[in-house]
């Protein structure tokens, strides 16, 4: 059984001041003088240097899922039987309504009297749904966790990085391997026949992450001082300049401490943490409140980057929502301190730890709202548990917000900007409904697929497959909008001419067939007026999917769009 992450070292909260070797003042110095300096991020913007990457974990399977594990991996602690009060391994119930396929469980029915019903990763719909999710909210890039692979459960593992990538491909994500060595014996060797014998493959997809033009790979856990975790630094040093000898760039996941060498880092292990291109210290169970993060941006963080920057490596620290189930959370307050605390510091990037970690409660994905969506009488917390009520997307968009504020698209605030969005009557969507919300499309060319038309980048674009007529691309609003226009570009640039594309509009409710919403006609795309197309909607119809049908293009032999946006105004 692969082990969780949750070692809570437990002076590591208490010590984190002293662990630094510098009071705050002299760290704060330090930090100030090297950037004085004129040193800069050792990398350009890439796939992980400037953007939001999410931990994965991809990890639950439930009875009759198919998956070749065959049980309630992760869920229940005997993976042999039903999750239940007394028989469980997660503190947090997710919001399941988004999933088309769910598994009944031993749980009694939830506080609205439904069934007590889980998810399983091995479905690919529940991977596309948490892809999806990260399109629509602004995450990145998913780095997908592979624990050891050559035991009982390698075979389901393998499966999901496929499902893994297909969703990635087919949301617009982007996604690399990240070799956790937690309880790997025979670590050295495997890892490495591992990569060139199964993983590596990956990295021929469009979606597989890439930093500095390299394959991005992660390794969790070196140089950790615990005892599943005691392989020499010489082993670490040699798997680590490996990869690297194999054209990757290789994140490392390391302790808290690992400038310091003690409290959960071993000593001695510096010549390892300076061979990664990028670092990655765990923060989950060192801080749980706003207090201790300031103490950590003040006596970790802001030293952490001092030493980065003087080493030529690129800082990826993490950020986490805070344990559920402990009321660490306060209503996104704690998390939105930390965005605030690592964007002042000017880090490469940001890690989120994690996406679907309901073992230990630091989940963002989906998450129940209130006792009604969690089973009566299990004590488990929901996202309402200090009296806010929050919806059950309030982490995602939070991260969303941080992820925009991370790259210079929202000033640097301490006030959190995003509302909870709790109650019956959320706030209602305004501006472009469509932007990052899920994209599919009939085809495409390459890697120019149908996210690219909704993730607000005037420069990318989405082709169908050529010479192939008709074709569509279609967005998902996530819930049904009145629809007053439609706003069809393509890229500005001049180098792409005028041409008329013959074209659609039609939308649906859930449930119900499309219905034409703009009647076929040509629409001229001239980039002497913006390469765009506004098309208004008669009656303002209601509709959740809309979709664009193309029969002709004077430009090209396909479909193409870089933009389509809806408005409700």
């Amino acid at each position: 059984m692969a082990v969780s992450r949750r070692t809570v070292i437990a002076s590591a909260l208490a010590g984190a001041g002293a662990a630094a070797g510098l009071g705050a003042q002299a760290q704060s110095a330090q930090a100030l003088s090297v950037r004085d300096q004129g040193a800069q991020a050792a990398s350009p913007p890439g796939d992980v240097v400037g953007k939001i990457t999410v931990g994965y974990q991809g990890w639950f399977a439930c009875s009759g899922d198919g998956a070749p594990i065959n049980g309630w991996w992760h869920w229940s602690q005997n993976w042999g039987q039903s999750p239940s009060p007394s028989n469980t391994a997660i503190v947090s119930w997710p919001d399941v309504r988004d999933y088309t396929r769910t598994y009944r469980t031993a749980y009694p029915a939830l506080g609205s009297g439904q069934p007590a019903t889980l998810f399983s990763s091995y479905d690919q719909q529940t991977v596309d749904t948490h892809f999806s999710w990260m399109q629509q909210y602004g995450m990145d890039t998913a780095a997908l966790q592979r624990f050891n692979p050559n035991g009982g459960e390698g075979a389901t593992r393998d499966a999901m990085a496929g499902k893994v990538r297909s969703a990635a491909e087919k949301y617009g994500r982007k996604f690399y391997i990240m070799y956790d060595a937690t309880g790997w014996t025979n670590m050295q060797p495997e890892m490495k026949a591992d990569w060139l014998a199964k993983m590596k493959a990956h990295t021929e997809s469009p979606a597989y992450a890439r930093q500095n033009g390299k394959p991005v790979v992660g390794i969790w856990g070196f140089g950790f001082n615990e005892p599943n975790k005691t392989w020499s630094a010489a082993v670490c040093l040699d798997v680590v300049n490996w990869f690297k000898a194999q054209g990757c760039y290789v994140m490392g996941g390391v302790p808290t401490h690992w400038r310091s060498g003690n409290e959960d880092s071993r000593a001695g292990y510096l010549d390892v943490y300076h061979a990664f291109d990028m670092l990655s210290p765990w923060m989950v169970g060192r801080i749980g409140n706003i207090a201790g993060a300031d103490n950590f941006y003040a006596n970790v963080n802001t030293p952490d980057q001092a030493h980065c920057d003087a080493y030529g490596i690129d800082y990826q620290p993490c950020v986490l929502p805070g344990d559920l189930q402990s009321g660490h959370r306060a209503h996104g307050d704690f998390m939105w301190r930390q965005f605030y605390n690592m964007c002042r510091i000017g880090v490469a990037g940001i890690y989120i730890s994690m996406f679907d970690e309901f073992n230990e409660g630091n989940q963002i994905a989906k998450t129940a709202e209130n006792a009604s969506q969690i089973p009566a009488g299990s004590g488990i917390r929901a996202l309402d548990e200090d009296g806010t009520a929050c919806s059950s997307d309030y982490y995602l968009r939070l991260t969303g917000d941080g992820g925009r504020m991370l790259k210079g698209q929202l000033a640097l605030t301490a006030v959190r900007p995003t509302p909870t969005g709790g109650g019956t009557n959320p706030p209602q969507p305004t501006g472009d409904l469509a932007l990052r919300k899920p994209a599919s499309a009939s085809s495409q060319t390459q890697n120019y697929g149908a996210g690219n038309a909704v993730d607000g980048d005037s420069g990318t674009y989405w082709e169908s497959a050529n010479n192939a007529f008709p074709q569509w691309i279609q967005v998902d609003l996530g819930s049904t909008q009145p629809v007053k226009r439609i706003v069809l570009s393509l890229p500005p640039n001049p180098a792409w001419s005028a041409r008329t594309q013959t074209l659609s509009v039609l939308g649906a409710t859930d449930n119900n067939p499309f219905s034409t919403l703009i009647p076929q006609a040509g629409q001229r795309f001239d980039p002497a007026t913006g390469n765009t197309v506004t098309l208004p909607v008669a009656g303002s119809p209601s509709a959740r999917y809309i979709r664009v049908q193309f029969t002709a293009n004077t430009g090209w032999p396909a479909g193409q769009l870089s933009g389509l946006s809806v408005y409700a105004d």
